[in-house]
């Protein structure tokens, strides 16, 4: 973990029928306060001459709509914002390379480091040198928006905090929540950390201890199992990205988190398509996604950032995470189809 990371950490400085296009149109006028992440004039003006910036992303409506409204209001730069799953955006991506379409201008995922290099312009937006250093790429072709760190949530009516383990060790020992758990099934990143961390022989005995004690319920959809949780379908969530439950939390739901070491980390990603329509719009947006606005917002929803000047919300709710050991992970798509295999052995999933 980088120094100023372990800083922040102490002083708390997911087919294409889901697709669901919505525009922004700001203004042509220059607001009376210049943001701090519009400093390049001519860039603008370029961008400006351009058509509506295409943005594919996996954010969900509530949070995107009124980010890139903040974008559009400031620069006049209309934005056509369109969501669907990781792999429903990868797969569109893949379809429209081999059409040679200049469909997306940028795309924001979490498996943007999977996308065919080719693909992706390499840039170095100038609010690159406020973001921790392992959230950027350093082929300059991705760059992190959020932070995704994976730990397991519990409901609060159902779970004391008194009686939560203290280790996966622990946890894995566990028969009072048989049945009673979930996992989401594309949870790669989360064993591949603890393989690493506990090495292969004994990652594995501990995962196939915990399938075995606890048999949980194998589902897909991050936020619907962190809501899942809240509302009492389930008891624990086994692992899940610690901003979901934050958001699930200050929407009223009886959920909250604790942690467990290793804490694997991930990050919500963005990129400029090397055939962008709009390449002079896509540098200003991506330059937008990594700034202090753009993440102070996303911070309102329980977001985690990749600078160390924005604030989390709740206030310190990383600092716990300075004690343990964070372990950035990045996963190819030859390693996603290896993780997905073992992740299937050992929860027995079909």
């Amino acid at each position: 973990m980088s120094q100023n990371r372990r800083e922040f950490l102490r002083t708390g400085a997911a087919g294409l029928t889901f697709f669901t296009p919505a525009i922004w149109t700001g203004a042509r006028s220059q607001p009376a306060d210049k943001p701090s992440w519009l400093t390049d004039d001519a860039l603008l003006a370029a961008a400006r001459k351009e058509g509506p910036l295409v943005v594919y992303t996996t954010t969900n409506e509530g949070e995107a709509l009124p980010m890139w409204k903040l974008f559009s209001d400031a620069t006049g730069i209309p934005v056509q914002v369109i969501r669907a799953s990781d792999s429903a955006i990868l797969g569109r991506v893949m379809v429209e390379a081999r059409a040679r379409q200049k469909s997306w201008d940028i795309v924001q995922t979490a498996n943007v480091q999977k996308f065919p290099p080719q693909l992706l312009e390499a840039y170095e937006p100038p609010e690159v040198k406020n973001l921790f250093a392992d959230a950027r790429d350093p082929a300059k072709r991705w760059y992190g928006v959020y932070a995704n760190y994976n730990t397991p949530a519990y409901n609060t009516k159902l779970v004391n905090a008194a009686d939560l383990p203290k280790s996966y060790e622990e946890m894995a020992k566990r028969t009072d929540w048989r049945g009673k758990c979930v996992i989401d099934d594309t949870d790669t990143v989360w064993i591949a950390v603890m393989f690493d961390h506990y090495g292969e022989a004994r990652g594995r005995e501990i995962l196939m201890e915990m399938a075995k004690n606890l048999q949980p319920v194998v589902q897909d959809g991050h936020l619907a199992l962190a809501r899942a949780v809240a509302a009492g379908e389930y008891a624990v969530i086994l692992n899940n990205y610690l901003n979901l439950t934050l958001n699930v939390k200050m929407a009223g739901g009886a959920t909250d988190f604790w942690i467990l070491d290793p804490v694997a980390l991930f990050y919500g990603q963005v990129g400029i398509a090397a055939n962008a329509a709009n390449p002079n719009a896509a540098k200003l947006a991506i330059n937008f996604q990594l700034s202090r606005e753009a993440q102070t917002h996303l911070a309102k929803f329980g977001r985690l950032p990749t600078r160390a000047d924005v604030q989390t919300n709740p206030v310190g709710v990383l600092e716990p995470l300075s004690k343990v050991k964070v372990v950035s992970k990045l996963l190819t798509a030859d390693d996603e189809k290896k993780w997905a295999g073992v992740f299937k052995d050992i929860f027995r999933t079909r």
